[in-house]
């Protein structure tokens, strides 16, 4: 049908701009991927900046926790400074042992349910003194780890999960690593009100509202959370475009030029007594002076293994956390699926991510020997950095587990980065959670997504994600302890803390059924992008494996990939 009147019509688009973006295996666009280190000035400020964001949640996770154990300002700080050592050795671990990849492992919230279940059990609760109660809590727990991470040791190290991970293609990957990102929304600005005023001991099964209760999020304090967020995307997104000759400079140090700003704004207001008359819960979120950190830190000590005594054990309380492992295993999966792609390498043939896990599972033996009050998983928030940045580099990581180890022994130094407001780096969470799962919606370049198969298990899987551990958690504010609700506390902590990870909900949902849906056929093949992995499924069949995964010290004729 013509239409009337007016200028001619509009040219004829040519060829080459009709045709759809080519298909990468690896990420273009990286400045310096896995194997190419920045200059060494450069690697330490990046370094620096990898050590801050990590900061966030090893001190949210033992501030929410070690009172609740009845320990005072100077164990928190020890905690802190544990699981900030353990973390040092572990990424290093990682990065010269496990996959190779410049992944950040630190504290997780998965552990945090089965831990607060160890805190509520009935054999602390007449114990008079706080402090012994938190060494014997705090022993319980490091049994509890210990035997954690057989789970991950034996998967990994057996070539279980190299197994599972060769049936995993584009369009499962997808769903789970989109929701190891977006499924942490609620750490990022909502703020989340329940009733605080309901008893603890009714969380004994699932204390899903403690942990929101307690993470930071921007609108807790929206006056520096926002600020934080919008330079952070002016400093990444905009100076770069507008300032040429400083190009690079803003966007990959944007962490180091904001958080400096943001805190001083934090700290005048602080000393200006904007919250002399705020509520404790604000004072809380917003003062700088509030943590409790630096006063409590020593000057120099190193954490050292069975600092706190003895472990203990119990059965049940270790099946619990078993079930977290497990959860973090596979959201830890997801990660480091997502950093390979931040990284510029290839995709992660099985071999190599099974080896990771069985060494993410020595990082949570080693959380329980040291007794850090909570397990290691891949930092989602760095990974997320990696995009911003750009640089994907391993010793940049090997930089910042070094700055983690010399901070965590000097205390003192250490607390004074540990006590940056919580919002500040939730406004960073905001944009790396947002990078990695964005991520897990690149691999869909792989698939067909005009097939009504992949709309699907796409749409299907990213739906019960979100909405299966919403419901977990709705229940829980509501009744104060999860769906399942036996006499068996074990029990119910294992299932409500499986149910409660939308990423392990998201990527279960979508294995499942991206396996057992017409997977013979060979349109289904194509359509799921099965066909673009098949040469990384084994580590010898692409040159680029060696060059990216290969262990160092010629210890690959000891320890070969397969």
């Amino acid at each position: 049908m013509a239409g009337g009147g007016g200028g001619g019509a509009a040219p004829a688009p040519k060829q080459d701009e009709l045709t759809p973006h080519p298909v990468k295996d690896q990420l273009p666009g990286v400045s310096y991927c896995i194997t190419s280190p920045p200059p060494w000035p450069e690697a330490i400020l990046l370094g620096f900046q990898h050590y801050l964001v990590m900061l966030g949640t090893t001190v949210i996770i033992p501030t929410a926790l070690v009172p609740q154990m009845g320990g005072n300002n100077e164990d928190k700080a020890v905690v802190i400074q544990t699981l900030l050592f353990v973390a040092g050795i572990n990424t290093l671990l990682q990065s010269f042992f496990g996959t190779r990849l410049p992944a950040v492992i630190g504290g997780s919230y998965t552990f945090v349910v089965p831990t607060i279940s160890i805190i509520l059990a009935g054999r602390y609760a007449n114990e008079p003194n706080p402090h012994t109660k938190f060494l014997r809590i705090m022993r319980g727990t490091q049994g509890a780890l210990i035997v954690a991470s057989a789970l991950q040791i034996i998967f990994g190290f057996s070539g279980l999960w190299r197994n599972v991970a060769r049936y995993l293609s584009p369009l499962s990957a997808a769903p789970l690593v989109m929701l190891v990102g977006f499924g942490l929304y609620e750490l990022g600005f909502p703020s989340v009100k329940y009733c605080v005023s309901t008893p603890y001991s009714i969380f004994v099964e699932n204390n899903v509202l403690l942990m929101l209760e307690l993470t930071a999020q921007v609108a807790k304090c929206v006056e520096i959370g926002l600020p934080q967020l919008i330079l952070l995307v002016i400093f990444a997104m905009y100076l770069p475009h507008a300032i040429h000759m400083m190009k690079s400079i803003f966007d990959r140090f944007a962490v180091l030029f904001t958080i400096p700003i943001v805190w001083l704004y934090a700290y005048l207001l602080t000393v200006g007594g904007a919250y002399r008359n705020a509520p404790p819960k604000t004072q809380f979120h917003c003062r700088t002076d509030r943590s409790g950190l630096i006063g409590g830190a020593p000057w120099i000590r190193v954490p050292y293994p069975f600092q706190w005594g003895a472990p203990t054990f119990d059965a049940g309380e270790a099946f619990a956390m078993m079930a977290a492992s497990f959860v973090a295993l596979v959201e830890s999966t997801g990660a480091f699926i997502a950093v390979s792609r931040y990284a510029s390498a290839t995709p992660l043939p099985p071999s190599v991510l099974s080896r990771g896990i069985g060494w993410q599972g020595i990082g949570i033996l080693l959380d329980g020997l040291f007794g850090t009050g909570n397990g290691s998983s891949v930092s989602v928030e760095n990974a997320g950095l990696l995009a911003l940045t750009r640089v994907g580099s391993r010793r940049v990581v090997q930089i910042s587990a070094g700055f983690m180890i010399f901070f965590s022994i000097l205390g003192k130094f250490g607390a004074v980065f540990a006590s940056i407001p919580p919002p500040i780096f939730a406004a960073l969470y905001c944009i790396f959670f947002a990078y990695v799962g964005s991520a897990g919606i690149g691999f869909l370049q792989f698939c067909n997504l005009n097939s009504f198969r992949t709309k699907f298990i796409l749409g299907f899987s990213v739906f019960m994600g979100l909405s299966v551990p919403q419901y977990f958690n709705e229940y829980t504010s509501v009744a104060g302890y999860g769906p399942v609700h036996t006499h068996s506390r074990w029990f119910n902590d294992i299932v409500n803390v499986i149910f409660s990870s939308k990423a392990f909900v998201a990527g279960f949902v979508a294995y499942l059924l991206d396996n057992t849906i017409h997977r013979h056929d060979s349109s289904v093949r194509k359509d799921r992008g099965f066909h673009w992995w098949d040469k990384f499924r084994s580590y010898r069949t692409d040159t680029r494996s060696e060059e990216f995964y290969s262990l160092p010290f010629n210890l690959n004729k000891f320890f070969p990939s397969v």
